[in-house]
């Protein structure tokens, strides 16, 4: 017979699974839905397009943390953010970080009697989109600049490194806090 805890770890677990791939391949789905081809939806694209609203963010955010290395920024598409005259950086799907969005908020959606979810959600998606945007604008800086990565490790990973780190921060302060509140 399982005990109490292990049927609520179990309960917490198929949770957060479930809300993860909901959120990561229905994110993949919806980006499906929004782009020219395959199954495109216009009014999703025009009106409901989350991720591309994402993207733009971590541009905006990218090109100020660039500009201040003194870099003058051109947007040449809604994908490509260039150094004037220099180098560029295309902010594909795979960049905008919908992965670790997706895990943070499956996390704290699986989390038992937690209070203040979607202000813990909104923190993640804020400290997710800075450090997204802080590591778009140094790698446009890196390349201008001729950096190479630290280690060897490509900024993908370094991105995913840094951001699977913060979220276990968080769900440390997340759950010592819902914890206090008990």
């Amino acid at each position: 017979m399982q005990s109490q805890g292990t049927k609520s770890y179990l309960v917490f677990l198929a949770k957060l699974i479930g809300f993860f791939v909901l959120f990561y391949y229905g994110t993949i789905f919806w980006i499906g839905l929004a782009t020219p081809g395959g199954s495109f939806v216009p009014f999703i694209s025009d009106y409901l397009d989350y991720v591309h609203a994402w993207r733009i963010a971590l541009m905006k955010g990218g090109s100020w943390v660039a500009g201040l290395y003194g870099y003058d920024i051109v947007w040449e598409s809604n994908y490509t953010l260039r150094v004037l005259g220099g180098k560029e950086v295309i902010i594909a799907y795979d960049c905008v970080g919908y992965g670790v969005v997706s895990f943070w908020t499956a996390f704290v959606l699986s989390y038992p009697q937690a209070a203040r979810r979607w202000l813990w959600i909104l923190l993640g998606f804020m400290a997710i989109l800075v450090i997204n945007s802080v590591r778009i604008g140094l790698y446009l800086v890196a390349r201008n600049k001729g950096w190479e990565m630290p280690l060897g490790i490509d900024q993908h990973t370094w991105f995913n490194i840094i951001a699977y780190g913060l979220i276990l921060g968080m769900m440390y302060l997340f759950d010592k806090k819902t914890n206090e509140n008990k």
